[in-house]
């Protein structure tokens, strides 16, 4: 009998581990592990638990069609794992565990924890690369490190790319006989997914992808930095979950194009970077582990004079600020599980550069609520903007959220949808509109808690001191 373990890879096409484990003869099954307590642990969104049980009720029907059964397995937290895969291993007459790998710590210790448990028992564990186009140490410098730079890593990275190419896998042929699959709803393992906004399967995800393709990555470098229009391809739940690949992206891009795109000059180039940023992280996490720890990538920072102030965070957790494109993006993360990369970027530098509370509360606070929560994007998003990270911002570049907000939601599109109180405030006093609804005589928005030009001194005074000797 042979396993395989499905993880964030929810998927039948493009899946490595499941492709060589029916290249093989012999019986074949499937493995999902529910551990709602390790899951609470890593802070999942509760609305990323539903999405990703949802996708998993989903493939175990369709794995149940093609005649390989789908095993549930609930545990606590990953310790319990290689002690219960052992004792299922032994119940199915198992001699072999195909699954891809992960990137993160704790995931990586599970796995070679459940390798060695397994060999005790004489059953290989056979692991593969299905959560990035090019393996994590492909790409690294003359001297074998890993790169700290984006942009070298791009071009080293597009320069591997040439040389080994890559494969996408198709989904599996029918096994035998169609078995039975229990409902996830119906057993009580899972709620009913009724989100307008995020419907489950890997027809969506490609259905998305080549919409996009079709509609979007033209404009992509004008159109992804606004967000009231739908200017990106919102892939990114399912990239997560590995409902689709970032290999079946990068095919249906080339497809599309005709070409691969090599330089920013080239149409399509722009959206293949944030692919490459997406390996980026992945590779760094895998060869920079103490990012998974709470641990700055850049060591002299963790000196930092950061603030916790919980009056302060609750503020922003809440979009309670003052500043209304940070209220908007943070009103529409809690209400909708996601949040526009542009917004990220200045939601991020306002906790970091204007209210100097540490990097690490906002990280914590993203993956608990987003859909697309994933360690290595969100971390590295967060350290990007704290200044702390690998290719991280300039210490003294410091997002201005009023001006972001005049410049990317001009007209207020977006801040008028999440902030109701501001609806009706004119165009030119919406994003500072403190006077407008004095004269008004309303008091239901807040004032700006931090004077953003004193706050930004503040934030450069810190990153400078840690210069001096």
């Amino acid at each position: 009998m042979k396993l395989v373990w499905f993880r964030n890879d929810l998927r039948l096409r493009d899946n490595p581990a499941l492709r060589h484990a029916c290249a093989e003869p012999g019986e074949l099954a499937a493995l999902f592990v529910i551990s709602k307590a390790q899951w609470r642990q890593h802070q999942m969104a509760d609305i990323r638990r539903d999405f990703m049980l949802a996708q998993l009720d989903l493939l175990g029907k369709a794995l149940a069609a093609l005649g390989i059964r789908l095993h549930l397995l609930e545990v606590a937290t990953f310790a319990e794992i290689p002690e219960a895969l052992a004792r299922l291993g032994q119940e199915l007459g198992v001699t072999r565990l195909y699954a891809n790998q992960a990137v993160e710590i704790d995931e990586l210790r599970r796995d070679s924890a459940v390798s060695e448990r397994l060999a005790q028992e004489g059953i290989g564990c056979h692991w593969y690369n299905g959560c990035c186009v090019l393996p994590p140490g492909r790409v690294l410098t003359g001297s074998g490190d890993m790169f700290k730079v984006f942009t070298p890593f791009s071009r080293a990275w597009l320069k591997a790319l040439d040389e080994d190419g890559f494969v996408i896998h198709r989904a599996p042929q029918p096994r035998g006989e169609p078995c039975a699959w229990p409902s996830l709803v119906a057993s009580g393992l899972a709620k009913p997914w009724d989100n307008p906004h995020w419907p489950v399967g890997e027809e969506e995800a490609e259905r998305r992808l080549h919409l996009f393709l079709e509609q979007g990555v033209l404009d992509y470098p004008e159109s992804r930095d606004f967000p009231a229009i739908p200017g990106t391809s919102c892939l990114s739940p399912y990239l997560a979950l590995g409902i689709i690949s970032p290999r079946q992206c990068l095919a249906a891009l080339q497809q599309h194009l005709g070409y691969r795109p090599q330089s920013k000059a080239q149409p399509g180039y722009v959206w293949l970077s944030e692919l490459i940023w997406r390996e980026f992280y992945r590779h760094l996490l895998v060869r920079v582990p103490s990012l998974a720890m709470n641990l700055p990538f850049k060591p002299e920072t963790a000196a930092l004079p950061w603030s916790w102030d919980p009056v302060a965070f609750a503020a922003w957790c809440e979009g309670r600020t003052g500043f209304p494109i940070v209220d908007a993006a943070m009103r529409c993360l809690n209400g909708t599980g996601w949040m526009h990369n542009r917004l990220r970027m200045i939601v991020a530098s306002f906790l970091t550069k204007d209210l100097h509370i540490h990097w690490r509360l906002g990280e914590d606070y993203f993956m608990s609520r987003l859909i697309d929560g994933d360690l290595a994007a969100n971390n590295g998003g967060w350290q990007w903007a704290a200044g702390t990270g690998a290719d991280a911002a300039p210490y003294f570049r410091v997002f201005n959220p009023t001006t972001q907000g005049q410049r990317f939601d001009p007209q207020g599109e977006f801040i008028r949808t999440w902030v109701k109180e501001l609806a009706d405030v004119p165009d030119q006093y919406l994003h500072q509109p403190q006077d407008w609804l004095r004269v008004k005589g309303r008091h239901d928005y807040p004032a700006p808690m931090v004077d953003h030009a004193k706050a930004r001194l503040v934030a450069i005074d810190m990153f400078r001191t840690l210069e001096k000797p």
